[in-house]
């Protein structure tokens, strides 16, 4: 039988491989780790098997996500077990793509961060000041593998602390793996941009609940916080996106409290929430001056 180290023994080989399975069919749409899984998997052979034009761009943005670093780590998941297959895109972005993840017949979510286009003079800002990191390198791969492990940190601390987030599971040099959000049948759970609640108002009553738990409980402010960064799963906000995060007694916590309160208050607005901006600092009982450049 083939194992994994048979196929992966050649990574230069292996990268021409992905790109061709990735973009032979638009975007990506299955990358397959395991050989044994392939096998017993007819629909992931059909898409294999689907032949369409692939477009300059396309194959530039997959060597760009599967360098052999990144290709090395993927394997190192999957054999550790925490890999079995990525199959399908659930977001792009230009620092990181999210990949539709399997394990063991479970859907789980794979966040990889792109070396060749990540904003490094953002990721210094973030972490200079937090005292959980002590970052000396300008060494570009280690400061993203430093800003994974702050995600995974983040996130870890939020969960703990009952914050509705992504549960981590594992992070290693550029990639994330965490929590797939979504339904069984592994659609994944859209953005509030994309969703817009039901009850725009009860929805926004229960992000203020979650919000405070973040701050208050977990000792984070978010930092980015917006329609976008927020899942609406079944009518319940998730926040995502937490890399950015900082410890509540950071620098520029208040700064970027200020600016998450009023993302949040500007684009609920939008969606026809009754909430005034008072309303909403009421709610989250924050002592703060929302006055703060």
């Amino acid at each position: 039988m083939i194992s994994k180290l048979d196929i992966l023994i050649n990574i230069d080989r292996i990268v021409v491989i992905v790109i061709i399975i990735l973009f032979s069919f638009l975007f990506f749409e299955v990358f397959i780790l395991d050989p044994k899984i392939a096998k017993a998997d007819e629909e992931v052979q059909k898409l294999i098997s689907k032949k369409r034009k692939k477009s300059v761009e396309d194959r530039r943005v997959g060597s760009e996500i599967f360098d052999k670093q990144t290709l090395e780590t993927l394997y190192k998941l999957a054999n550790q077990g925490h890999l079995d297959v990525l199959n399908g895109a659930i977001s792009t972005g230009k620092e990181a793509n999210v990949l539709k993840g399997v394990i063991n017949s479970s859907y789980i979510a794979v966040k990889i961060y792109r070396i060749a286009t990540s904003d490094f003079k953002k990721m210094q800002y973030y972490i200079q000041g937090d005292p959980r990191f002590n970052i000396r390198s300008s060494n570009k791969r280690q400061l993203i593998t430093n800003w994974v492990n702050k995600e995974f940190r983040n996130l870890a601390r939020a969960y703990e602390a009952k914050v509705s987030v992504p549960k981590p599971i594992i992070a290693l040099n550029n990639v994330l793996i965490l929590e797939f959000i979504g339904s069984d049948d592994g659609d994944p759970a859209q953005t509030v941009k994309n969703q817009k609640p039901k009850d725009v108002d009860d929805f926004l009553n229960k992000l203020l609940l979650e919000i405070k738990k973040f701050v208050n409980n977990a000792n984070l402010v978010h930092g980015d916080l917006s329609t976008f960064n927020i899942l609406n799963k079944d009518e319940y906000p998730v926040i995502i996106d937490v890399s950015q995060s900082v410890v509540r007694d950071h620098p520029i916590a208040n700064e970027l409290l200020v600016r998450d309160i009023k993302n949040i208050y500007k684009e609920f607005k939008k969606m026809g929430s009754s909430y005034s901006l008072e309303d909403i600092l009421n709610k989250l009982e924050f002592d703060i001056n929302l006055d703060i450049d």
